[in-house]
């Protein structure tokens, strides 16, 4: 049976150059952020979109989806006391006719001003985990999808009801921190293929019997920033009778899930490196398979490493060339009583372009390459379909992005 080890891991990260963000500031939700709007009071609003169309070679199927559209409206009620919130849709369209788009509050918190040093949040907010989950602006990130360690491994865009305290070190330059209790997953979402994603509450009825805590270490250094974050939590949050039923451990941490990260970044004129490692553990996946059938697995695994090199700049102006490759695996550990899926071991390699004719507009244009395991027969829920698969497959897709 395969294992990771932390040590394995944090090695594969550090080896690598790794990719850096710019500080600027885009947009009104970061001015109101950074206390840069000095009006005692204000009410601003703003936000970010994107849609994209995607042909894939090998099937010969072509879609075109508005991926997303944010509206951002936030309030600064002092000097110490913000409100900010985030409504977004989902491909475009909702309706109750079957499968479709989504209708959802992507942050809803107050924040306080502790002092110019810490801060606290508390209502649904956004923990500091991963890169993309904090930093997901269509403009901030290369290809015309969110990598996708960062979609099935940690299920960004990841939010939570709780309270989370923020702050920088006064004694090493550089060093900021953060801590936040928020509710726990729902071990009952869990599905094979999607990891915890579906064991989200965001902010919907959360079972708040089960509790989870994360936190993260965050360096700046001149072009570089390192980044290691973690996550522990319950996700069982049932009555002790419901859960003994079930023969699950209630519980504010039982039927535990632990996530661990670790990512850096470096920016340079015109170089940007970029690389990220995460494993997810789920030490009671055996249990849980036996009260939901999920097929849960007990280690996910994912990493990927991001190179980008602006072949054209002029002012505001840039044009990136881009290329990522990405391993990950949703059955490296399996449960005794789990199924092996081969699908869900997977390979990526992307690459293409960004350019940015304004700070707030980004056109993208990339090549993917997918390669993974073979279908489990066991998995096949209709041998009769008799549906073709292909474990390797080209994709081009065209997107465009914004943020204000």
């Amino acid at each position: 049976m395969k294992t990771i080890t932390f040590s394995t891991f944090f090695l594969v990260l550090f080896m690598s150059l790794v990719s850096g963000v710019s500080a600027q500031v885009l947009t009104k939700e970061d001015s109101l952020s950074a206390g840069l709007i000095a009006s005692p009071q204000a009410t601003v609003l703003s936000g970010y979109g994107s849609m994209h169309y995607e042909n894939n070679l090998t099937t010969n199927e072509a879609t075109a989806n508005v991926d997303r559209v944010v509206l951002f409206f936030g309030h600064k009620f002092s000097k110490k006391i913000f409100f900010f919130s985030e409504l977004e849709i989902e491909d475009a369209k909702i309706d109750g006719s079957g499968a479709s788009g989504e209708f959802a509050l992507e942050q809803a918190f107050l924040k306080f001003q502790l002092n110019r040093h810490s801060y606290l949040t508390t209502g649904l907010f956004i923990p500091r985990l991963g890169i993309i989950n904090e930093n997901h602006l269509p403009t901030t990130f290369n290809g015309v999808q969110r990598p996708f360690v960062e979609q099935y491994i940690i299920p960004s865009t990841w939010r939570e009801m709780g309270i989370g305290y923020y702050g920088f070190s006064q004694r090493i330059a550089g060093l900021n921190y953060s801590l936040a209790f928020v509710n726990g997953l729902s071990s009952a979402g869990f599905e094979n293929g999607s990891g915890i994603r579906e064991g989200r509450a965001e902010g919907r009825n959360a079972q708040a019997g089960a509790l989870a805590l994360t936190g993260a270490l965050l360096y700046y250094h001149g072009p570089w920033r390192l980044q290691v974050s973690g996550y522990y939590g319950g996700s069982a949050g049932l009555t002790p009778t419901q859960a003994d039923s079930l023969q699950l451990n209630s519980g504010l941490f039982g039927t535990p899930v632990g996530l661990l990260e670790t990512n850096a970044q470096y920016h340079g004129k015109r170089l940007t490196l970029k690389a990220l490692a995460t494993t997810v553990l789920i030490p009671d996946a055996a249990q849980i398979n036996l009260a939901y059938a999920n097929n849960t697995a007990s280690q996910l695994v994912g990493t990927y490493l991001e190179g980008a090199y602006a072949i054209w700049q002029k002012e505001a102006n840039v044009l990136r060339l881009f290329g990522r490759y990405e391993f990950l695996d949703m059955n490296f550990k399996q449960a005794t009583n789990g199924i092996n899926n081969p699908t869900l071991r997977r390979q990526y390699v992307v690459a293409g372009l960004s350019y940015l004719p304004h700070p707030g507009v980004v056109i993208k244009l990339d090549y993917t390459y997918r390669i993974t395991g073979n279908q489990n027969p066991d998995l096949i829920v209709d041998p009769f379909l008799n549906l073709p698969f292909y474990a390797q497959q080209q994709l081009i897709s065209l997107g465009v992005g914004f943020s204000f």
